[in-house]
């Protein structure tokens, strides 16, 4: 007869169940006789501590039961048998427990639900497909008939309709949350702790998709952003958003003009943007926006809106199956139904993420004492810098972020509440010089410059560029930095050449009478 052994990690067995048969006990090494035998009697309640090891009398050969290198041996039979000798105890001595694997991990359900979202589509397009063949294929009378039950039921259909739409509000309703900083409120489908463990995924994956691309923490461009990340960070401390990540500083050697923070406080900063900026003080208002997107948790909020869109949405592109009289025309309906859903709902709320990310990375900037007067001349920079490289320009409708016209625009109009704040968290005077001042005119010098050469040429492209002109930026944040006072010793620079490295501090608090450095 077998023996059903069903051992978990807490308890034996569910609480319904009871194993009532008397077990002889065996146990002892390998050439040793049994010293001691008795009978037991297991039910729920066997604490799992103790130590079990069985064996029934039986005629039968011991069954073995083997773990973590140790082994048990059990029969199980009416009779009792002749003596049977002792089954050796592998690395150990008789007592020790039996353990099971740990417990597998759930799939977070963010990323559980990006990879259902195909599947979603194709049962919709499935279903759809399925209701038009069978539609087609019914007879006349019949649908008369169905044509008749549905207007007959109208009232009782739109009455279902509303009860789920009812219930759909309601389910929204108890989602809503008020976002940190801005109070704004705002729907969240995924939580943020919840959304944390797809951030932990994503940066395993960004490291090693960089990972033979990260400059070393000794190189001056890391310890630099490193210094203004650390600054912006102790100087916000009184956002529990910003208190409670560990933040830590990537850079990237791409020339791509980019930058962005994951959820869980990794700061990725490609060497392209460094070379983009002019001055620390346009990097802490960068590093800022970048901030505020994970202390916000914008992506989390931005995942809860597409997938509600999305699920909604599945009603719509099954009707666009159901009704479409050929599949090609289905393909254009969906294809369609797509791209408004992204210019009506996604593009929108992402240009509005983006703006609320500039609001409030202009606020962190300021608390740490930055001039946040330089904020609105890196976009500007950055929009002579697009024309004269020759990037193609899109209307702002069909981008995801604002433009940057837009950006300079409504960083102007948030900037005397941005310098009251910085004002109140007892940072030094801001020089007279004003960078937006001083951007203009530089940009007024080139166009008359350019004008009368007759709107450049090779002679004019040899001539230096006025201050604060992005064009190029050979150099960029790592010279114009590497000029500035050194950093004191610390445990997290490379103690060998300080000198290498700007002060970000001491230029983030403002040294009296000296206005932004430009590259």
């Amino acid at each position: 007869m077998a023996l059903l052994c069903v051992l978990r990690s807490s308890c034996f067995s569910s609480p319904s169940a009871h194993l009532t048969r008397h077990f002889r006990v065996c146990c002892g090494h390998a050439g040793r006789p049994v010293q001691k035998t008795h009978y037991s009697r297991l039910s729920s309640q066997t604490h799992p501590t103790r130590p079990v090891h069985f064996r029934d009398t039986s005629k039968s050969s011991p069954l073995l039961l083997l773990n973590n290198g140790r082994m048990a041996c059990c029969q199980t039979g009416p009779k009792p048998p002749l003596p049977v000798r002792s089954c050796p105890v592998l690395l150990g001595q008789c007592g020790h427990l039996f353990h099971t694997s740990a417990p597998a991990k759930a799939l977070p359900v963010p990323l559980l639900w990006m990879v259902l979202k195909p599947l979603q589509k194709l049962a919709a397009i499935i279903l759809g497909r399925s209701i038009r063949k069978w539609w087609v294929a019914l007879p006349d009378n019949r649908r008369q008939l169905f044509r008749g039950w549905v207007r007959r039921r109208r009232w009782h259909l739109a009455a279902g309709a509303a009860v789920a739409v009812v219930i759909v509000a309601l389910l929204l309703l108890t989602h809503l949350d008020e976002s940190p900083v801005t109070g704004r409120t705002r729907l969240l489908v995924f939580s943020r702790e919840t959304y944390m463990e797809l951030a932990a995924l994503t940066s395993e994956a960004y490291m090693e998709e960089f990972a033979e691309l990260l400059v070393p923490v000794t190189d001056p461009r890391h310890q630099v952003v490193e210094r203004v990340v650390q600054h912006l960070a102790q100087r916000n401390e009184d956002i529990p958003e910003v208190s409670q990540v560990t933040w830590s500083v990537h850079v990237v050697q791409s020339p791509d003009v980019n930058a962005f923070v994951l959820p869980d406080g990794k700061v990725f900063m490609f060497a392209g943007m460094l070379e983009a900026v002019a001055d620390v003080h346009q990097l802490s208002v960068v590093l800022g926006h970048e901030m505020a997107h994970a202390v916000l948790g914008h992506s989390a909020e931005q995942a809860s809106l597409s997938h509600v869109v999305d699920l909604l949405s599945l009603i719509l592109l099954t009707a666009i199956w159901a009704v479409c009289p050929r599949d090609s025309l289905a393909l254009l309906g969906q294809w369609i139904q797509g791209k408004l859903s992204q210019l009506m709902f996604n593009r929108p709320f992402s240009r509005k993420l983006e703006a609320e990310a500039d609001q409030v990375g202009l606020q962190l900037a300021a608390k740490a004492c930055a001039d946040v007067r330089a904020g609105p001349v890196f976009w500007q920079q950055m929009e002579i810098r697009d024309q004269l490289t020759g990037e193609p320009t899109f209307p702002e409708w069909l981008s995801t972020h604002p433009s940057h016209k837009n950006r300079f625009t409504q960083l102007d109009r948030l900037m005397p509440q941005a310098l009251e704040l910085r004002e109140s968290c007892s940072c030094p005077a801001l020089p007279d010089t004003d960078p937006r001042t001083v951007f203009s005119k530089s940009v007024r010098l080139l166009l008359e410059t350019n004008k009368h050469r007759g709107g450049g040429g090779p002679e004019g492209a040899r001539k230096p560029r006025p201050p604060h002109i992005p064009a190029s930026l050979p150099t960029g944040l790592t010279a114009a930095l590497l000029a500035q006072t050194a950093l004191p010793p610390s445990s997290h620079v490379d103690q060998e050449a300080p000198e290498a490295v700007p002060s970000v501090a001491s230029e983030l608090a403002g040294a009296e009478g000296e206005g932004p450095r430009t590259s």
